[in-house]
């Protein structure tokens, strides 16, 4: 018997990537930013996913606009502003890393409330990146998840700090809001030099012990080439990495969230429980197992070829379950 699928909202800021590569060639522009890439992820893994961004009303917004379009993201009402569309230029390196300069803009849409479609059609809520942490935006938010987490059918939060000390520079502001959104998170994920900025005094293993003391059901953290870990508070476990050809890493985290959200979401279309995945209950060993290596896959594709460019269902052939499987 068929179903509908688990539908997810992600929020959070989308802008214009500038690529300026190591060499003579000449700079390049796509779509990006944490949240969109997240939901283009979902997209194209055949999940129901909508947006709630910030774009301008402009080329570049129309750039990305017509980005979500063409991968069946839909776009939240009122997030297209009448001002121009942020961007955040990344300078290459030669090992395909980069150094990021930012300009942007960042607010939701007015008058947004949990009992907006967007946000009542949704069983998963994914919020991170800037849109977390720079104001105005950031603190309203907050106040929309405390909202969600308080009212009768609460989603279940996921949360990917994806920090940028370059932007945000305030040690303890950012810290206090990191565990402000995890505190009403069932699912976090970050990444090794995200936990070593947030919590430079503790080793990887402290960090995720703390981020489950705070309540979080799920913790993953991403390793790069060495994998991921994925720690519950009765479980601790570590996938191995996949080696590629790295073409650059941009958009390989956001890769990687996609897909874990996007198992989730699957073990919703299950009829796995929200309080369940929200405790951690839900996860055994070989769940977090498959749940990881199924991440680690999408994002070593992302790696492969250049931008953020993640997985189709087609590509990534997994987990053959459910009605997306065909």
């Amino acid at each position: 018997m068929s179903h509908s699928l688990t539908a997810v909202t992600a929020i959070g800021e989308s802008l214009v990537d500038v690529i300026v590569g190591s060499g003579e060639a000449p700079s390049v522009e796509h779509p990006g930013g944490s949240p969109m890439n997240i939901a283009l992820g979902l997209a194209r893994l055949n999940r129901p996913v909508s947006l709630v961004t910030h774009i301008g009303d402009d080329a570049r917004g129309a750039a990305i606009a017509e980005h979500l379009s063409e991968a069946g993201v839909s776009l939240a009402a009122g997030s297209i502003r009448d001002e121009p569309s942020s961007t955040a230029t990344a300078y290459l390196k030669a090992d395909g890393s980069a150094d990021y300069v930012f300009d942007l803009r960042w607010s939701l849409p007015l008058g947004l409330s949990i009992d907006d479609a967007v946000l009542d059609g949704s069983e998963i809520v994914h919020v991170g990146s800037i849109g977390a942490f720079l104001e105005p935006g950031g603190s309203t938010v907050v106040s929309l998840l405390r909202q969600m987490v308080d009212s009768e059918r609460s989603p279940l939060i996921c949360f990917d700090p994806n920090m940028r000390p370059s932007i945000v520079t305030d040690h303890e502001a950012a810290l206090a809001r990191f565990e402000q959104i995890a505190s009403l998170a069932g699912v976090v994920k970050l990444s090794d030099e995200d936990a070593e900025w947030l919590y430079p005094e503790l080793g990887l293993g402290a960090v995720v012990e703390h981020i489950l003391r705070l309540g979080v059901g799920l913790v993953t953290l991403t390793l790069g080439s060495a994998g991921a870990m994925l720690a519950t508070r009765s479980l601790r476990l570590t996938v191995a990495g996949i080696v590629v050809e790295v073409a650059d890493t941009i958009g390989a985290g956001d890769s990687f969230m996609s897909a874990l959200i996007d198992f989730i979401a699957e073990l919703r279309d299950e009829g796995v429980s929200t309080a369940d995945l929200r405790s951690g209950h839900a996860f055994d060993a070989a769940l977090l197992t498959d749940i990881g290596d199924y991440a680690v896959r999408c994002a070593a594709i992302t790696v492969s070829r250049p931008g953020a460019n993640p997985p189709t269902r087609a590509e990534i052939g997994y987990p053959q379950k459910g009605p997306r499987a065909s």
